[in-house]
């Protein structure tokens, strides 16, 4: 029989990259998949430590390994991840029932690690930060079925922000061979996939560092050029290395999506400062409008941190103003979280829970509304929609995303999956489209 392995992620599209990055290499070795923790001979965490939320989520599976590990005598337990680099060696000592304790520069060599406990039964930790990609897993029919999927172009981050963790954890920035990227991506292609979005934690910034070409606009323009690839996106872009020569790719390129995720964490000069973001209020807003100069159409999303050490009432009534004058088709919210090791762990002026909630919730319910504007607004448009699979509601539903990466819902009999169709959007409702296909003289189809 066998052996079955299982994952447990928590965190970013980075994380579920990594994911399915060691899914590949262990069924290569002949391993399978479990839905299931309990049925599993290998269980791995993939952990996230951005948010003490989600490393908190993550250590509690890894506590209610223990039993299983007893039930099992011979089951691998791992914990991978941001918290593994984190915290290191002590989740040894806190969880005496792990085997595995794997950074995330280490994840390509998770089939030597596993073949090593198996045979002496040795508890093993692998933390190095100066690992990079050379490769990709083999294709294996992971990925069949898929119409999207991830490619990592680059690791790491240079940028320090004071709140974050980042740097710490998945290194200093180093860039993946751009023909080594655009082989993957024919790869990608021959499989199957229709839509590539390309990760990092700063994409704007690929090759910089190490003084390479081609620059982050030059590889987007190679992989447009890819047959058969219908759609390119990319996440995330740090708006202190947002170029105009990208900026204009929005309205040049044919595969690149009207859709941006431009992370402003503040509206707040002072609070950009203390987060050395490297722009202000003004150079963002600058930003937006070069954007929607080239691109009217283009959706734009961002991150935004509420109760950050020293904001005040006028500094939060400057990120609420920043939403109205934006207008952003969504945010993602959250209240500051202090991570050990950062600048802003010193920083004077702590925030109070109860105010940081206060903030968060008048932040979400105003950009709920925004959000809603902007989808009712799309009422009565039709819209080119990329198929991905089967709705939540089953009985004929499926689902896709527009150009703009706003989900529809749509019902046919016909399971679609990898066609782009027009829509034509039937309702807008708070986190997504409801759509009906556009008669069948006039489809756009892949």
């Amino acid at each position: 029989m066998p052996q079955l392995f299982h994952i447990k992620t928590f965190g970013c599209q980075m994380n579920k990259h990594d994911s399915d990055s060691i899914s590949q290499i262990l069924m290569n070795e002949g391993y399978q998949q479990s839905k299931s923790i309990d049925d599993a001979d290998i269980v791995l965490v993939n952990t996230c430590a951005v948010r003490v939320k989600a490393e908190e989520k993550a250590l509690s599976v890894l506590g209610r390994l223990a039993p299983l590990k007893q039930k099992k005598r011979n089951l691998i337990a791992g914990v991978i991840g941001c918290v593994a680099q984190e915290q290191g060696t002590d989740l040894l000592k806190r969880f005496p029932h792990l085997d595995l304790i794997l950074g995330p520069r280490n994840i390509h060599h998770i089939d030597k690690f596993i073949a090593q406990i198996k045979k002496k039964r040795e508890r093993i930790s692998s933390l190095d930060l100066s690992g990079q990609i050379t490769s990709f897993p083999k294709y294996n029919g992971y990925l069949k079925g898929r119409v999207t999927c991830f490619l990592k172009i680059m690791e790491g981050c240079d940028n320090f922000c004071s709140y974050c963790i980042v740097p710490f954890v998945r290194g200093r920035e180093t860039s993946l061979s751009a023909q080594k990227l655009i082989d993957e991506a024919n790869r990608l292609v021959r499989q199957g996939i229709k839509e590539i979005t390309l990760i990092g934690q700063n994409v704007n910034s690929y090759n910089v560092r190490n003084g390479s070409v081609p620059t982050f606009p030059r590889l987007l323009k190679e992989l447009d050029s890819i047959s058969g690839l219908k759609r390119i996106r990319f996440t995330t872009s740090h708006p202190k290395d947002l170029s105009d020569e990208l900026i204009g790719l929005f309205g040049e390129l044919t595969t690149l999506c009207p859709h941006i995720h431009l992370p402003v964490q503040s509206g707040s000069d002072a609070i950009l400062g203390f987060m050395n973001r490297g722009y202000t209020r003004d150079t963002y807003l600058s930003l937006i409008e070069r954007l929607r100069k080239v691109r009217p159409d283009i959706a734009i999303t961002t991150d935004l941190i509420v109760g950050f050490p020293g904001e005040r009432e006028q500094d939060f009534q400057d990120s609420l103003r920043l939403i109205e004058d934006v207008k952003f088709d969504n945010i993602f919210s959250f209240k500051y979280s202090e991570r050990s090791g950062t600048r802003a762990v010193h920083l004077p002026g702590k925030i109070g829970d109860t105010e940081k909630q206060r903030r968060l919730f008048l932040l979400q319910q105003r950009q709920k509304e925004i959000t809603l504007g902007k989808n009712n607004s799309l009422e009565g448009t039709i819209q080119e929609v990329l198929v991905e699979g089967p709705g939540k509601r089953g009985n004929h539903q499926l689902s896709g995303r527009t150009a703009g990466n706003k989900v529809v819902n749509f019902f046919s009999p016909t399971d679609l999956r990898g066609e782009l169709l027009r829509l034509n959007i039937i309702q807008g409702c708070q986190n997504s489209l409801l759509g009906e296909i556009v008669g069948a003289g006039d489809q756009k189809t892949s």
